[in-house]
């Protein structure tokens, strides 16, 4: 049985169909005292509809980076000092303020890691739904608890819950309320940025299986970031890795877990703790087989 989470085919990168995401030579500067860093090189990738892409590397490797890049959420110190990000043919370099306001979660939103840092504490989940629609033209309030309703069902959660606070809510709820936001205006990528670090394995299956539904039955691509090889390898349809700040290979999981083009790609994928170790060895962290652990 195919233990992949994700049940929708993608398009083929090599299919006539646009691409939904166009990366091409991305570089993000950082100033810092001692002159620009350079945390993104030239990067180039491109997600097609339907898709979901993984970006995985160590800490520091620029993912994260990338990600802001492409929702042009980073701040000083960090710059874009190079190269084009087009998204569903909008060039979205090129957009003010203004234009960036309407086009986040209308064509591009993003789920953080900490839900609990994503939502506002002291308001009610209702409200925070309600500023979100609002900032883009929807006003009618009873419209608004309908659609708030459906969107929080959408991520099994009860309407029942809506005018809750968020800390009386679970983590992995929290996270479903952020995703369910991030759905609200149905985008045409969502950006997730390490969503399920701070939750136990059993509700990050569940959440990314919830993920899976809702992206075949609406049809967004994903742009993963984690740094869980293994999870990745289940729930993305290809893999990008970088190393300090270039994207040094794209693949799918298989191609990259059986024949990786870098040294450093097939050492990151033997990393993964084996499920199953080899008879007569252990798993890692833990006493060989037959032996007894002894007092000092």
């Amino acid at each position: 049985m195919n233990d992949a989470i994700h049940p929708m085919a993608p398009v083929d990168p090599g299919t006539a169909v646009p691409p939904v995401l166009r990366v091409r030579d991305l570089c993000v500067d950082y100033a810092t005292p001692n002159g620009l860093v350079r945390a993104v090189k030239n990067v180039n990738f491109d997600v097609m509809p339907g898709e979901v892409l993984g970006l995985a590397g160590e800490s520091g490797s620029g993912k994260s980076t990338v990600a802001f890049a492409i929702a042009r959420l980073h701040r000083p110190p960090a710059f874009i000092t190079g190269g084009s990000i087009h998204l569903a043919g909008t060039d979205v370099l090129a957009l003010d303020d203004r234009a960036l306001r309407a086009w986040r979660w209308r064509d591009l939103s993003v789920v953080l890691q900490s839900a609990m840092n994503a939502l506002n504490p002291v308001l009610r989940v209702s409200a925070q739904f309600a500023d979100m629609f609002r900032a883009h033209g929807c006003r009618d309030r009873a419209e608004i608890r309908d659609r708030t309703a459906d969107l929080l069902g959408m991520v099994g959660i009860g309407a029942d819950r809506m005018d809750d606070y968020p800390h009386q809510f679970s983590g992995g709820m929290r996270q479903r309320i952020v995703i369910a936001m991030a759905l609200a205006l149905r985008p045409r990528l969502v950006v997730m940025d390490e969503p399920t670090t701070a939750l136990d394995v059993v509700v990050q299956r569940e959440l990314l299986e919830e993920v899976a539904a809702l992206r075949h039955r609406l049809g967004f691509a994903v742009l993963f970031i984690t740094h869980d090889l293994a999870l990745m390898s289940q729930f993305c349809d290809r893999v990008g890795v970088m190393l300090r700040g270039e994207l040094i290979e794209l693949s799918t999981p298989q191609a990259m877990i059986q024949a990786p083009r870098q040294e450093y790609t097939a050492r990151l994928w033997a990393s993964i703790p084996p499920l199953h170790p080899r008879p007569g060895t252990s798993p890692a962290g833990m006493p060989p087989a037959g032996t007894k652990e002894t007092m000092p």
